[in-house]
């Protein structure tokens, strides 16, 4: 009888001490940068995309997008954005914006960050040791130099391969 209660007993730990540690883990990672942000920035809340016009929170782990006149959240790009490499996209940095919603400034930012923008060229934190010519930005202060095009760094805003 003993041995049974036991037996018991180390049942019910094993599984509280999984539950508990799943727990950490999903708290470890919220509003965590993702491994495609820039590198090189310690407090930031927002990245805006803008070949996709859409903006990304970090704390949420949400993408925010225009879709029928109104701002969605979702985990997901849109169906039309599902190739988007996140990798190489340009991202702008929204280090001087807090609150919930970024897209209050979304005519300010489209405007000055249109489509294919491209800034100064900077590593995205997943590829830190991509190779030896990857750039430091921690000089860069507002929201310049947040380029995700690894392919491409140092071509003054042309296409790869176009001069």
């Amino acid at each position: 009888m003993k041995t049974l209660k036991l037996i018991a007993l180390g049942i019910v730990m094993f599984f509280a001490s999984s539950t508990m540690h799943a727990q950490l883990s999903i708290n470890v990672h919220l509003g965590t940068a993702p491994s495609w942000g820039p590198a090189g920035y310690a407090s930031v809340d927002y990245y805006y995309l803008p070949d996709i016009e859409s903006y990304y929170d970090i704390r949420a782990s949400q993408f925010i997008y225009l879709s029928g006149g109104n701002w969605v959240r979702s985990r997901y790009l849109p169906r039309q954005y599902r190739n988007y490499d996140l990798d190489r996209g340009y991202k702008v940095v929204l280090n001087d914006y807090h609150g919930s919603r970024p897209y209050s400034n979304f005519r300010s930012n489209r405007e000055k960050y249109y489509r294919g923008y491209k800034g100064r060229p900077q590593r995205s934190i997943g590829n830190r040791n991509e190779d030896h010519r990857d750039y430091d930005n921690r000089g860069n202060n507002g929201n310049n130099g947040n380029n995700g095009n690894r392919g491409d760094r140092g071509n003054n805003g042309r296409e790869h391969g176009k001069h």
